[in-house]
């Protein structure tokens, strides 16, 4: 278990931020993988039980999260023999006032067999994602096209396609991250390989869809862009999602555009001058 986490148990089942969870699109941003692991690792506690898989995690992501007390709350709105349902919902505080920033489902389906019969799938030939020999630390690995791959963002704010081999951060301080917070948290990084330009970043992601037929194997997810269709400030983004045996799932994100606070990467600070207890 790391000391890099998102956030630290708090009074009244309440989560305080840590640094790794700032982001980039203001000084006091949460960054939205910090939003989503607080939300999986709530609606997994709530949801997960022996023979059911998590298969889908759908959060939308409407208000802005700040450095401020975060709450997960959960809901289980349907309980059947083959699918549960649990609704979770992430609200921060403000002194006495109570903020909703997100709000979603999470599907975990009853695992069985395969029916009979083949279907088609990617061929081995058409696959582009071979992961990296990376040093087993934090730091993200990316690639563009038949490049090299290289752990300095800068290098690759153009137009390619991009692929991340990332390893996410611990969801809650003393809790082991589970398979399933893993790949929603890497997964969130849709929006990064997919709306990333050659300025930097423009659109802003109002959800995250996550879809798994298996759960992840190791500390590294792959995110590779797989789609990206954009009109009028509006774009839909789609990734294709891997560990190191092949694709386990998918990611989808709408954006909005936030030129605004366009992210230009050549230009990022570290994380130590966003949040100083991290020097």
């Amino acid at each position: 278990m790391s000391d890099r986490t998102f956030f630290t148990p708090a009074d009244g089942g309440r989560f305080d931020p840590t640094g790794y969870a700032m982001g980039l699109w203001g000084p006091d941003a949460l960054n939205g993988p910090s939003v989503c692991a607080i939300a999986a690792y709530a609606a997994e506690n709530a949801g997960s039980s022996e023979g059911f898989a998590p298969a889908r995690f759908t959060l939308e992501l409407f208000k802005s999260a700040r450095r401020l007390p975060t709450l997960p709350t959960t809901t289980v709105i349907r309980d059947g023999h083959r699918i549960r349902v649990v609704e979770v919902s992430v609200v921060q505080f403000d002194g006495d006032t109570e903020i909703l920033v997100a709000r979603g489902n999470v599907v975990f389906l009853k695992q069985g067999s395969n029916p009979p019969g083949e279907r088609w799938v990617r061929p081995p030939e058409e696959q582009t994602f071979v992961p990296p020999t990376a040093d087993d630390d934090y730091r993200p690995w990316f690639q563009v096209d038949d490049g090299d791959w290289s752990s300095d963002m800068g290098d690759f704010q153009n137009s390619g396609r991009l692929r991340m081999w990332t390893r996410p951060f611990d969801a809650v301080a003393a809790t082991a991250l589970t398979p399933f917070q893993r790949a929603v948290i890497a997964a969130e990084s849709t929006s990064l390989v997919t709306n990333i330009g050659d300025g930097g970043i423009g659109f802003i992601n109002c959800d995250l869809t996550v879809a798994v037929a298996r759960l992840p194997e190791g500390v590294r997810i792959g995110v590779e862009a797989d789609s990206h269709v954009e009109n009028a400030g509006l774009s839909v983004g789609t990734a294709n999602l891997y560990d190191e045996h092949g694709q386990f799932g998918v990611g989808l994100v709408t954006a909005v555009d936030n030129t605004r606070a366009m992210i230009d990467f050549s230009k990022v600070q570290p994380y130590t001058s966003r949040a100083p207890e991290l020097s």
